[in-house]
Formats: C-alpha cells, structure tokens, sequence
C-alpha cells in the first residue's frame, strides 16, 4: 500500500479485520465490535476492497483466512498493540500481550542465549513468541528496516557504528580435535597455522572474528572445509586432522563425544564479547525495552 493509498484508508477497518480474523465468524465478530451483523459485513466488504483480496473466504459454514489474510493477521498482532501503547503511554504487559520478537544471530546465539530466552517469553505471557533466524547477508538491512528487532552478535565491524548495543556476556574461543589426531595437549600457534582448519560461515561467507584476529598479526590459516553452524563444525573434525574454532560454550555441547579433544586456542585469540544490537529508534519502545532487558536478565544467568 502507497502513501496516497494509507490516506485514503480508513485505518479503523484494520481493528474490525483483526476481530473478524480472531472469531472467523461475522455474527461473533459483530458483537465484539458492538456492531451490528450487517454493519460488520459492509466493513468486511470495503476490506476486501482495500486490500483488493478476499482475506476471509467461507469454508463449510466457518471463514478461513487467505494467504494475504494470514500475513495481514500476523502483522497487526504486532502492530496494533504498539499503536496502542502509543497512544496511551502504557507499559508493555508480557502476559496481556500478543507479540512476536525477531532476533538474529549464530547458532551460538540459538543454543546459549535463544533456548533460555524462549523458556523466559513461554513463562511470561501464552501469546508471546520468538524466532532466531540465521546471519546472512541482509541482516544489517532488515534490523535497519525493523524486519528484526535484535541482532546478536560479536563486534566484527559489520554493524554500523550509529547502532545501540548491550554487552551481554564473554567468551573465548576452544579449538576442537580428533582425539586420535597429532596434536598433544598444547596448540602453538605454528601448529595451528600449518593445520588444515573447519570454517562457520558468518557474514560474507567467513568466520570473522578469529580471520580478523590472525589478519591483525599477519597470519592467515587454512580452511579445508566451510559449514554454516559452530556445531556442524565441531562434528566435522572427527576422523581428520582438521581443527574448528568454535566458541567455548558450542564445545561444551560436544563434551561427552569420545572422539573429540579441546585445546586451548593459540594467541593471538583472547576473549571476546558478544552483544546485542538494536536500531536507535526503537530505544523507547516498551515492548523492545521488556525484551531487550529479557535477554540481559539471560545472559546473567549463563
């Protein structure tokens, strides 16, 4: 829908839609509204026109949604209730509220900090729900579009300096082995360098952050293998000679496979932090507030 078009609407369609959507049934529908039936169903027939499709089509003796109904539904579940806290200045309520969050990040995000979170939102409110989607390389646009609400990740350089961040916690990073591998009980860093490496695919097709670490000295290892999961890669060593750098947490995951060996990883790898990362424009948005001290109260706990 263009601009014009949004002029020419009458937004107040989009509260009967929901309703509509809700009961799949007009008569049900129009006593929510305090309507009368055929007062509902002229609205239900101008939203059709609106949005130049059926959205609800009566099925044996119910209304079920069309595609476009469906995505519509969806989108005001999210929409409404923020217009509404606008509008009223009110306080985001997680066990009144329908909302779905949009985050971003590695399965290293999924496993320490989405798995406790999605505890976190199911004990907080029945209509709250999550989905951490994969890094690629349209993340960046689709947080700056507000197709994501959190990004959560290391600080590599790929999110632009004018966004707000939290750290969240520390990490270091293992390197993972064949326990029947040549490799003793210390990695050097000679080791390393000449060692065939198993590689995540992040932003842009690379592990950034150990590449930018061995790029800062000079030094560069050889990857044999790319996959686009910490876990996969951690799978991948077994039977070879092959080493994955993976965070300590996602080797933890693997700690009981006989087949594998952690060695601490070789300098120049310290520490480092993992945040997250939200737009500027939605730093006073009480729904993301909740969300964003949900996930701090998270990382606490880790």
């Amino acid at each position: 829908m263009h601009t014009t078009q949004l002029r020419q609407a009458d937004l107040n369609l989009l509260v009967v839609f929901k309703v509509l959507a809700e009961e799949r049934n007009v008569s049900r529908g129009a006593r929510r509204l305090l309507l009368s039936q055929p007062a509902a169903t002229r609205a239900l027939g101008r939203l059709r026109d609106m949005f130049q499709d059926d959205l609800l089509v009566r099925v044996s003796g119910t209304y079920e949604l069309t595609p476009k109904g469906q995505l519509l539904l969806q989108e005001l579940e999210t929409i409404l209730p923020r217009i509404d806290r606008l509008l009223t200045g009110g306080e985001f309520v997680p066990s009144q509220e329908t909302m779905h969050f949009r985050l971003a990040g590695s399965d290293f995000a999924s496993h320490v900090v989405g798995v406790p979170l999605s505890k976190r939102l199911i004990a907080a409110g029945d209509e709250l729900s999550v989905t951490i989607s994969a890094l690629n390389d349209n993340t960046v646009e689709d947080l700056s579009r507000g197709r994501l609400d959190l990004l959560l990740h290391v600080d590599d350089g790929h999110v632009p300096p004018n966004y707000q961040r939290q750290a969240l916690l520390q990490e270091d990073f293992v390197c993972v082995v064949d326990r029947s591998g040549p490799y003793g009980s210390k990695l050097t860093i000679r080791e390393y360098l000449e060692a065939r490496h198993v590689a995540v695919a992040i932003f842009g097709g690379v592990q950034t952050l150990p590449d930018q670490r061995l790029a800062a000295s000079g030094l560069k290892r050889r990857v044999a293998f790319t996959v686009p999961q910490f876990t996969a890669a951690v799978q991948a060593v077994i039977g070879t000679h092959l080493i994955a750098t993976v965070p300590r947490r996602i080797a933890l995951l693997g700690e009981r496979s006989a087949n594998l060996k952690f060695l601490r990883a070789p300098k120049p790898m310290p520490r480092f932090t993992y945040f997250m990362w939200w737009h500027p424009r939605m730093n006073s948005d009480s729904a993301h507030i909740w969300l964003r001290n949900t996930v701090q109260k998270v990382s606490e706990t880790l």
